[in-house]
């Protein structure tokens, strides 16, 4: 009977009712492993790779900059390789006209740090306070502890060498000003190759125009949507990073210009060269005007020898430079283009990490590609998300 029962059970029972059966997959952990082996290796082609990339992205944002004057020239029925040329050998000249005509102020600013050190030591040695100062004490302390040591290590170092054993002395080389020109020279002549492979570059892009749009659009897939949406990345990307560029350029104009003014109106010295210098920093976030700040008050300090004046020229600085962080930029920059502070901050340690000096200065371009990226892809989203207002 309880046999019958059972198997009546059995059969009754609904394939429904039934107990699921969980079979445990290590997908997930294989994903996520994967993800991290892959996301190393990434940064380790940034790394390895940065002598190529770091033109390339230089040279796609300043022919982002410049394509609106090649467009204005083709519109007065100018061929676009001529109008690039024409833009770029005007950028040129620019170039090397401010540099010629700004050098020797730069000069008279680099001779100005050693005189400025040495005030600012002496500075400092007359508001010490008498021999009983703890830090005197604590600096004699020292002194002692450190004769103490010299005098056990040649107690038991003696100067005479055992018998057979031949004393070596080590001699430091002698300052060699020749090899820190070489060195210095060659780092000018990789420094101006570079910069002729980013001409090179920017000319190509400039010329080129949606070129490489189309043919990206025509290898995304056979499938329209696919299609359909490489072109609304790509509109995105460039509608953004056109939009910065304009706003950066604009932004870095006005910094320099006010500050140019502020300067002159403080009767510092060189304040054309500072204003410039701010302009241009001010496209590193945070750490730019640091920077710049910090320039300024030691050459103020050097110039006025007060430490009031040194003061005021920090605080107008840092708040021109305020002023257009925090109410300029956002008024200016388009909604979607928007990154929170923290996105920007932890990039720009990344691609500082990275890239040194020009990943912080190209740390906010390409976060604001990825952002474009990963706000058209739906498995990024919450990537695009995280960088975003």
């Amino acid at each position: 009977m309880g046999t019958a029962d059972q198997a009546s059970g059995t059969k009754g029972t609904r394939p429904e009712d039934a107990a699921p059966v969980v079979v445990e997959s290590p997908t997930q952990i294989t994903s996520l492993a994967l993800t991290v082996l892959a996301t190393c290796a990434i940064v380790l082609l940034l790394q390895f790779a940065q002598a190529i990339l770091i033109p390339f992205v230089l040279g796609v944002l300043i022919a982002y900059a410049l394509d609106p004057l090649v467009r204005a020239l083709e519109r007065l029925r100018l061929p676009r390789t001529i109008g690039a040329a024409i833009v770029l050998v005007a950028l040129i000249a620019a170039i090397g006209g401010s540099a010629y005509s700004l050098a020797d102020q730069v000069m008279q600013i680099v001779a100005q740090v050693p005189q400025a050190a040495q005030r600012v030591q002496q500075r400092v040695r007359t508001h010490r306070n008498d021999a009983g100062s703890a830090l005197q004490q604590v600096q004699k302390a020292a002194t002692s502890l450190e004769k103490t040591a010299q005098e056990a290590s040649q107690q038991a170092q003696p100067d005479t060498p055992p018998r057979g054993v031949q004393r070596v002395q080590i001699v430091e080389p002698a300052f060699k000003a020749s090899d820190y020109l070489y060195w210095g020279g060659m780092g000018i002549i990789g420094g101006i190759g570079q910069f002729a492979v980013i001409l090179f570059l920017v000319y190509f892009f400039l010329v080129t125009g949606d070129l490489y749009k189309r043919k990206i659009v025509k290898i995304a897939g056979p499938h329209l949507w696919q299609k359909k949406l490489t072109v609304q990345i790509l509109d995105d990307i460039n509608l953004q990073i056109a939009s910065f560029m304009r706003v950066q350029v604009l932004t870095s104009a006005i910094v320099a210009v006010a500050t140019m003014a502020a300067l002159w109106y403080l009767g510092l010295h060189q304040w054309i060269v500072w204003g410039l210098a701010a302009g241009i920093f001010n496209s590193i976030p945070y750490l730019g005007p640091v920077l710049v700040t910090g320039g300024l008050g030691l050459v103020a300090f050097m110039q006025f020898d007060s430490v009031s004046q040194t003061v005021l020229v920090c605080s107008v600085a840092f708040v021109i430079t305020s002023l257009e962080g925090f109410l300029l930029t956002p008024a200016l920059m388009g909604r979607a283009a928007r990154m929170n502070p923290v996105a920007i901050f932890v990039g720009l340690l990344f691609w500082g990490w990275i890239w040194g000096v020009w990943g912080a200065i190209l740390a906010v371009p390409m976060l604001m590609m990825l952002k474009a990226v990963c706000d058209h892809i739906e498995e990024l989203q919450p990537v695009g998300e995280l960088l975003g207002e």
